[in-house]
């Protein structure tokens, strides 16, 4: 088991060497936005929708974000539904109208492959309409792979910061002998990692220059929950 743990270690060491100059460059980004009194979107399909949760409503995290989590994306009702959806291409505007996004506002777009409909067609619709777009995905995988979107694009090739998630191709990359297919899939833990030193930094920035950042403090302590209202 300690292999396994040296393994995904390594991965956290390769965002810690790559990406914390993304990582700040998003969270100067977001801090800028919440000061301008604008919005901060969060989003993702498939298992990438985590990446969303560990951000929104959490002890720890930060109280404004707005994440565009529906179930047709998750996996809470079937384990190909999303698969479905992410590919079809006029979803992301009806999120994107449904949930009010503005010029100047943020939105962090999720997606591991970053080639699907549903990342792209929202990075594409958040520029034309003036928002800044971070995306966090894997970019070994999506170099290696075709854009499943009309346009061509992927995901990293639309936002304004791109955050490797330094996973491997095909995500899970961890081979046991005897097993065809690779085991543990790595965003599970980058993603966490990312999101972890983006709040904290976001968190860092406010409080230096003077304004408070609204974190929430974990329900399940004693006033807790009366702190958070």
């Amino acid at each position: 088991m300690l292999d396994v743990i040296a393994y995904y270690q390594s991965t956290i060491d390769r965002i810690n060497e790559t990406q914390v100059e993304n990582i700040a460059l998003a969270a100067k980004l977001t801090a800028d936005a919440f000061e301008k009194g604008q919005k901060i979107f969060v989003t993702g399909s498939g298992h990438s929708h985590t990446f969303s949760e560990e951000l929104y409503g959490r002890a720890g995290g930060l109280a404004f974000f707005v994440p565009m989590l529906t179930s047709e994306l998750t996996l809470v009702e079937h384990p190909t539904k999303s698969t479905f959806v992410e590919r079809l291409p006029g979803y992301a505007a009806i999120l994107f109208e449904l949930y009010g996004c503005k010029k100047d506002d943020v939105i962090l777009i999720a997606s591991n492959s970053g080639r699907n409909a549903y990342p792209v067609e929202m990075a594409l619709l958040a520029k034309e309409a003036g928002l800044k777009v971070v995306a966090v995905t894997n970019v070994k995988h999506s170099l290696a792979t075709a854009s499943r979107h009309p346009s061509g694009k992927r995901l990293l090739e639309l936002a304004d910061v791109v955050i490797d998630n330094c996973g491997d191709l095909g995500d899970a990359a961890y081979h046991l002998e005897g097993i065809e297919a690779p085991v543990g899939p790595t965003s599970s833990i980058s993603n966490s990692v990312i999101a972890l030193l983006y709040t904290v930094e976001i968190a860092r920035l406010l409080q230096s220059r003077g304004v408070e950042a609204p974190v929430f403090v974990s329900a399940n302590v004693d006033g807790g929950f009366e702190k958070n209202e």
